[in-house]
């Protein structure tokens, strides 16, 4: 994985990231991690730390990557934790600045490129030229067959690669076969800008060569840009890698997947509450399928790196399903022992301030009781925080028609809740066992549905419509404060009211 840290990552790249690393494991190689930082105007260094913490949340652990010394340059804080190095560092592009104004002028002594000195307003007038005269948009190649000395040395100027004016370059591709382009439309890309830097083209190169990377899986929308790194291989007399372009992701309505569909980076689904192995087995047939009539969609990380075929990646673009990752990682949350999961949500109630760091034991016993009454229903850690919030703050009477039950008038509800105060008042063990059968009997005494009682009671003791199931969460509140809430609940409630329809 090459990342850019120019912000958070997105879900897409992750994607790539994770067909390339099931391929490396598959095969017995190396995964890498290089961090490409060419583009100054852009560059976050704190966002480094954000896509390998990420990386390494999802069990994406690479074998070669940025090494000690490499990550104390950019201040990490915790560089010791993702340092790893490797025999062909340094694995930070902007450490690499000598060895690609090398390769520049060994292009230019090959006759593969040329020096160009022309301003941005200059630049700037001609594509507006072309533009307005519907031409192909590119650089039109005012300074390509200057004499070597017309250009200063001491003057600001960028290095340009010298694409062929006839025929065609191809781009072996290993999931849609060669593609074609005219070299006429491939525009003289800047190699090597002004300041020393390399544009991403010239970087890749160099890095893949001196790297002996072998293959590449990424987006599909960089096969436009290909032919200029086919090109430039075919200068210096190297051997390419093989690419694999893997479709896009899009979302539900089949556009780019992007921040009106929802969550589009690794942290933002992380803070959500998904677990790193659901997220893994998701991306993992997110555009890939083990086979034709295959139903089976929970994989272990083993079997998926035994069936993982990057050349039958599809062709067609990936469509994001946020219901379908809700669903697979609901079923990863019910694979996890009550001990796991309760490690696994008190993060979410401590940043939400509703348990203390450390947490004490007693509290930890209440939150023991709780974890099985949500283990069933909970497809979000996050949602815990809601579900719970009538444990641990007090809770504000609802209003009035919420307290009225389904197909009910305001003064059967009372009734039901005075009913309601009676039994608990008298259970006895106050545990969930106890308490559903004499609440059950009641709905038949007052001829309700059970939902009806249920509802006036979850209203009255949660303050909420969505909450873990009814008995064991009166099982956690006490008798006692049942009870006050049945008496704020029956307080609240205007008797003369409309009925609920």
């Amino acid at each position: 994985m090459a990342p850019s840290p120019t912000g958070e990552p997105h879900i897409g790249n992750i994607r790539t990231a994770v067909f390339n690393w099931l391929f490396a494991r598959q095969m017995g190689g190396q995964f890498i991690l290089r961090i490409e930082d060419t583009d100054r105007t852009r560059y976050q260094p704190e966002t480094v730390e954000v896509i390998m913490d990420g990386l390494r949340w999802l069990g994406l652990n690479w074998d070669e990557g940025p090494g000690l010394e490499e990550l104390q340059r950019l201040g990490l804080e915790n560089a010791e934790e993702y340092a790893v190095g490797g025999p062909y560092g340094p694995y930070i592009q902007s450490g690499r600045l000598a060895m690609y104004q090398e390769v520049g002028e060994e292009l230019l002594e090959r006759g593969w490129a040329y020096r160009c000195n022309c301003t941005p307003e200059r630049l700037a007038q001609v594509r507006e030229r072309q533009r307005a005269s519907k031409q192909l948009v590119m650089y039109d190649r005012h300074c390509r067959d200057l004499p070597p000395d017309a250009i200063s040395l001491d003057e600001p100027h960028v290095i340009r690669l010298k694409v062929p004016l006839t025929g065609k370059t191809v781009v072996p591709d290993g999931i849609k076969g060669n593609v074609s382009f005219k070299n006429a439309g491939i525009d003289d890309q800047i190699l090597l800008k002004s300041d020393g830097f390399p544009t991403y083209h010239l970087a890749v190169v160099v890095d893949d060569h001196h790297m002996k990377i072998t293959h590449i899986a990424r987006g599909d929308d960089w096969i436009p840009s290909t032919p200029k790194r086919i090109l430039i291989y075919r200068a210096l007399e190297w051997e390419p890698p093989i690419y694999c372009h893997v479709p896009l992701v899009n979302g539900p309505d089949g556009r780019k997947l992007g921040k009106r569909h929802g969550a589009t980076s690794i942290t933002e689904f992380r803070r959500q509450g998904y677990l790193p192995e659901a997220l893994f087995n998701f991306l993992a047939l997110l555009g890939w399928s083990p086979g034709e009539g295959e139903e089976q969609e929970i994989f272990s990380r083993a079997e998926l790196i035994e069936r993982f075929d990057l050349f039958r990646v599809n062709r067609a673009p990936a469509a994001f399903s946020y219901k379908k990752l809700d669903w697979m990682n609901g079923v990863y949350v019910r694979s996890l022992s009550e001990k796991e999961l309760l490690e696994r949500l008190l993060p979410f109630w401590q940043e939400a301030g509703m348990v203390p760091d450390p947490c004490p034991q007693e509290t930890l016993a209440t939150l023991r009781q709780i974890v099985p009454l949500v283990q069933e229903r909970l497809k979000r850690l996050e949602d815990i925080v809601e579900w719970t919030a009538f444990l641990f703050r007090e809770v504000e009477t609802p209003p009035a028609e919420k307290l009225v039950g389904k197909k009910m008038t305001p003064q059967e509800s009372l009734v039901a809740l005075r009913r309601m105060r009676s039994v608990l008042a008298e259970a006895e063990p106050f545990e969930a066992e106890a308490l559903e059968a004499p609440m059950r009997a009641l709905a038949e005494e007052l001829e309700l549905k059970a939902g009806q009682l249920f509802g006036i009671a979850r209203w009255a003791m949660t303050g909420q419509k969505v909450a873990p199931p009814l008995f064991g969460s009166l099982a956690i509140i006490g008798r006692e404060q049942a009870l006050a809430r049945l008496d704020a609940a029956e307080a609240a409630l205007d008797p003369k009211g409309p009925k609920n329809p």
